[in-house]
């Protein structure tokens, strides 16, 4: 069977390429080849990991300046390499990270198909979020394939002129990596395990967020750890000492806060199920949290994942420490408030997009039967 190489360079792009390597696995129509790019090779296993999977390569990518052009340039001439090696039939990138960018480069410098998994999202910015935005335009103008997470994300790649023919809606793989790993009940450390009380979870490790921006989040989780006796806080800081340090001395002498490292995928999706609300600057979290009910508060000015906005699901709060503030105690004054915001699903997909994922890749290749396949969009899928 033809190969078809999956790049992932990040914890985020591992989680949501599993489900896909899962389903080609079982369709057996290509033969999936998990690449770790070398951006962070110890992340991407460990969240390979929690599917039991493992990386069928990782490149050496060896990094001194920590720059973006450093990275960029190993990262191309390792995937060149490799592909001049095995010859993919097509290259899967997913997302916007840099290993995202340089996978579609080298890819289609060597004239193979680029297939770009959560295609069309947009924020309307270049610089914000950056690079995303800029890599994720980038990559949409040379994917032979766009596989868009929403209707939302697919009319805006054929408002910016794309083929419709090669556009195909999904949904989004998280949902479904989430609700798996979520299914299996993962074991939750014993400091994480509450059996009383209302749990917040608190993440905030866009670079953006850090220094004075993470000291209103942290200004308004111990407000609201004083105003409500049954609230209690999970914040899995960013492994950085320095933010580490700032996060420890922001909510310093605040019994009901648990700051924990970088939690391995299964429990920080089993905590976002069981939370009563999350504060998060995560774009993967504003898409698995409708799944569980859970509304989301974005500790940013802006979003690409507008379907969270439209759906209600989610509310643009900023780090502005009185509105996350008021919007938190909204949630937890009112159980009716708070299940309005979820009450419309999630627009971000059903739990099968690695299926309809497959099914278009296969085509693609020619190597579906029938030639395309026929995809019945459910109400979750769009906005």
């Amino acid at each position: 069977m033809q190969e078809v190489h999956l790049i992932a360079g990040t914890r985020p792009e591992a989680i949501k390429l599993a489900p896909v390597a899962i389903a080609m696995r079982a369709a057996k129509r290509v033969t999936p080849v998990i690449v770790a790019s070398g951006q962070h090779p110890a992340m991407v296993a460990q969240a390979l990991a929690a599917f039991d999977l493992e990386p069928d390569v990782t490149l050496p990518v060896e990094r001194r300046t920590g720059s973006q052009p450093e990275l960029m340039t190993a990262l191309i001439e390792q995937l060149d390499a490799l592909f001049a090696e095995r010859k993919p039939a097509a290259v899967l990138v997913q997302g916007d990270t840099t290993t995202t960018l340089a996978g579609a480069l080298a890819a289609f410098w060597r004239q193979i198909p680029v297939v770009h998994l959560e295609a069309g999202l947009r924020s309307g910015d270049l610089e914000s979020p950056f690079p995303e935005e800029g890599n994720r335009r980038l990559v949409g103008q040379i994917a032979a394939l766009h596989l868009a997470p929403t209707t939302l994300a697919a009319t805006n790649l054929m408002d910016e002129g794309v083929d419709p023919d090669r556009v195909v809606l999904t949904g989004n793989t998280v949902v479904d990596a989430a609700l798996t790993v979520v299914g299996r009940r993962p074991e939750l450390p014993a400091e994480l395990t509450h059996t009383n009380g209302r749990m917040i979870l608190v993440t905030a490790h866009r670079r953006e967020s850090w220094g004075e921006p993470l000291d209103r989040v942290l200004s308004a989780v111990r407000t609201l750890l004083n105003h409500y006796p049954d609230v209690h806080v999970v914040l899995p800081s960013h492994p950085n000492p320095a933010v580490r340090e700032q996060v420890e001395a922001g909510l310093k002498g605040e019994a009901r806060v648990v700051i924990t490292d970088p939690l391995p995928y299964p429990v920080l999706a089993r905590l976002l199920s069981e939370a009563y609300l999350v504060l998060t600057d995560s774009g993967g979290i504003q898409e698995e949290a409708p799944s569980f009910g859970v509304p989301a508060l974005v500790l940013r000015d802006v979003t690409e994942r507008v379907e969270s906005l439209t759906a209600g699901c989610a509310r643009l709060v900023g780090t502005d420490p009185s509105l996350i503030v008021a919007e938190a105690m909204r949630l937890l004054d009112d159980p009716v408030a708070r299940a309005a915001m979820t009450a419309n699903g999630n627009p971000y997909g059903d739990g099968k997009a690695a299926v309809r994922t497959e099914e278009a890749v296969a085509d693609l290749l020619g190597v579906a039967t029938p030639r395309r396949p026929v995809l019945t969009l459910v109400p979750s899928v769009g906005a």
